[in-house]
């Protein structure tokens, strides 16, 4: 009799192994597939984010609406910055190897890296210029986007944005 119990409380249990298994399976095959990661650092806070809903073409360039809509996404990465902090982007090897580019408030990169670790001073990135007097002005608040370059020269094919915000 006790043989029978033990071999019916194993069978419950490879059954319930078996379940969680396949459900655990299921649930994943659900899942997307994860974007490269773009990373910021300033001192010792860092924040990492995927790109943004449906603004990663997964090797293809994003149709001109889809990259408008990102642009105006609301980030949902804040961090704060000094005066005079260094402000440091990573991203993953796969975003370095298509080249990407960094827009502040302008342009803050020449031209497109393909590092994976650039390094910039944050009053560079807080800097707004007035067109019309050329006078410059520090911003209290700044969103960054990281754009890794598409196929084509307009292209882009993901964008990643966070939000600055001066903490003086």
């Amino acid at each position: 009799m006790t043989a029978a119990l033990f071999s019916r409380g194993k069978g419950r249990r490879a059954v319930t192994a078996a379940c969680a298994v396949s459900l655990g399976l299921v649930a994943l095959s659900a899942c997307d597939k994860p974007t490269p990661l773009a990373t910021v650092t300033v001192g010792s806070n860092t924040v990492t984010a995927e790109a943004g809903n449906g603004c990663y073409g997964d090797g293809k360039d994003l149709s001109s609406k889809k990259f408008k809509d990102c642009l105006s996404a609301k980030p949902e990465h804040t961090i704060k910055v000094t005066a005079g902090d260094k402000v440091r982007i990573g991203v993953d090897p796969e975003i370095a190897k298509s080249g990407w580019g960094l827009i502040a408030n302008n342009p803050v990169m020449a031209e497109a890296s393909k590092e994976t670790y650039r390094s910039f001073d944050s009053d560079t990135l807080f800097a707004r210029q007035n067109p019309q007097t050329g006078q410059t002005t520090l911003e209290k608040k700044v969103t960054i986007t990281v754009a890794e370059l598409g196929k084509s020269s307009q292209g882009v094919k993901g964008i990643w944005r966070f939000t600055l915000e001066r903490d003086s």
